[in-house]
This record gives structure tokens, sequence and C-alpha cells, in this order.
């Protein structure tokens, strides 16, 4: 490994190591505040889907079939339904909309 690759991978662990450290150490008390208890309850939610929904648009050669499974995708888990029918139904909306185009 050079020089550059040891510090960039030094620098990527403190990064992601300092997040999951911090509250660690300084929340040592059970959280009482409604406010923050509801944004930490949907943090990872909320991250999750600014990480993958940038990507569901590129991830078929046209953006209709994507845009039929994100449809598809929002309707199903509106009525509740599991994330793994979620997705499955996506795909396969996306897929049947790619042979009809």
């Amino acid at each position: 490994m050079t020089k550059y690759q040891i510090i960039a991978v030094l620098v990527m662990a403190l990064f992601t190591y300092l997040p999951r450290f911090l509250p660690l150490t300084f929340f040592r008390k059970k959280i009482e505040s409604k406010f923050i208890n509801s944004a930490l309850y949907y943090l990872p939610y909320a991250v999750l889907g600014a990480l993958t929904f940038p990507g569901v648009f590129s991830s078929t050669p046209h953006l209709i079939e994507s845009c039929a499974g994100i449809i598809i995708a929002i309707y199903f888990s509106y009525k509740g339904k599991g994330l793994v029918f979620v997705a499955i139904a996506a795909i396969l909306a996306s897929y049947v909309v790619q042979f009809i185009i």
C-alpha cells in the first residue's frame, strides 16, 4: 500500500468511527426529549432514502421503467405491505414496463 492509501483508510476509519463513538461518550443517561428521540428514530430511514433514491433512477436503461417501479413501491408501502413484497413488486413492475416499451 502506498502512503496515500494508508492515509485515506485512516481518514475514512476516523470519520466512520466518530459518529458511532461520540454518542456513547456524551449520552450516558436515557434521552428524555421527544424531539430528539423522534429525530434519532427516523434518521436511519431518512439517510437510507437519501442514499438509495437517486440510484433508483439509474438502475434501468429508461426513466419510465424506473418511475413505474417507484410508483408501485410507494403504493404498496403506503398500503402497509412488507419490505420484501414491495421490493419484488417494484422489480416486477419495472420489468413488465421494459417489455411493454
